[in-house]
């Protein structure tokens, strides 16, 4: 099992803020949310987790 320590709950935290900020100052918000979302189902799928099964329709 998986445990995060008060740092690393942090440093995602300020990654997560950073990416909406990303997204919010963006020219073309759409593609900067496919582009994240590519991301994190490419992490996702790094540790062996099945992504198919998250798309929104």
């Amino acid at each position: 099992m998986l445990s995060l320590n008060e740092k690393e709950i942090l440093e995602r935290l300020i990654d997560q803020y950073t990416d909406l900020q990303r997204i919010k100052k963006s020219d073309n918000p759409e593609k900067e949310v496919d582009y994240q979302l590519k991301v994190i189902k490419a992490k996702l799928e790094s540790f062996g987790k099945i992504t198919s099964d998250l798309e929104m329709d």
